[in-house]
């Protein structure tokens, strides 16, 4: 069970990025650049969470149009390009 929030970090200069298990007030550089790293998201499942999984089920929805798996917070479906209907509200197809 992973106790500690995932982050998604950014270099400014390259926009190079990388995943990291991060703690309040510590500050995280670059390997290359040595220059702070900007949070850019935090990633799901939010901690305490006993998934490791980036999209664990969840994080996921069915497609109204096409029944496949899409992650939550999208829009549009990654298999059929459809717009899915806002959380909570009743689909129609």
């Amino acid at each position: 069970m992973s106790e500690r929030q995932r982050y998604r970090f950014r270099a400014p200069s390259t926009g190079r990025e990388v995943i990291i298990e991060g703690q309040p007030g510590h500050t995280y550089r670059d390997r290359e650049t040595g220059e702070v790293l900007e949070v850019v998201a935090r990633l799901t499942p939010l901690a305490p969470s006993p998934s490791d999984l980036p999209w664990a089920v969840e994080n996921l929805r069915h497609c109204p149009h096409c029944a496949q798996m899409a992650q939550l917070d999208l829009n549009d479906c990654p298999t059929c390009g459809r717009r899915m209907p806002p959380l909570g509200a009743t689909a129609t197809v």
